[in-house]
Order: C-alpha cells, then structure tokens, then sequence
C-alpha cells in the first residue's frame, strides 16, 4: 500500500504524504550547535510533534537528546517546586538513561 494522508498522530515519511523538513532541521541543528534557543509554535495539525521526532533522530548522531512530556506530569507535580523541581529530575534521568549509554551511576 501506498503513502496515505494523515491528520492525526505524528507523521513518518515512508508512511504518510508530507512536507520536506530537511531545510528546517538544518536551521534548528545550526541553532543548536550554537547555543542558541528556538521555539515551535504553530497551530494545530501543523507538524510540530513530527518536526520535534525528526528532530530528535537528526540531532542524536552528534549529540544526546533528553526527551520530555509534560502533560504526563500530574496536577500536583506543579504545586509547588520541589515536587515540580523533584519529578522534573526524575524524568530527566530516566531519559537520559534510555537515550545515552554507558550512563554513569556518579551523575545520579
């Protein structure tokens, strides 16, 4: 089967019909290698979450990408900042060790 259209999850290009993002994960990797900071912010169904996927493949050739999701912090993870700063941490970490290796235990 072939290509199909698709509004509703993140898109993959073996799968779905969509835009080229080679040009923008160029600027957003020159942006990164800089230091600089950058922001996704269009509307709905744009391709913010497929952008941030591709992203994340792109840039884990030369560097390590942590990874996190907010909406699965509860409510109270937000009330105050050491529960945000302590779950925070604890997402971090657990990223980070899904998504380096050899991960030092020294650093946890």
């Amino acid at each position: 089967m072939g290509r199909i259209f698709n509004a509703s999850a993140d898109c993959h290009p073996d799968l779905h019909y969509m835009v080229d993002l080679k040009d923008r994960l160029k600027k957003i990797t020159s942006m990164v290698d800089a230091g600089q900071y950058f922001t996704i912010n269009w509307a709905r169904q744009y391709g913010k979450t497929t952008t941030l996927l591709a992203l994340a493949g792109h840039l884990k050739k030369e560097h390590t990408v942590v990874s996190l999701d907010f909406q699965l912090f509860s409510a109270g993870t937000f009330r105050t900042e050491n529960t945000f700063s302590l779950a925070f941490a604890k997402a971090f970490v657990q990223s980070w060790k899904e998504n380096r290796a050899p991960f030092s235990d020294e650093i946890c």
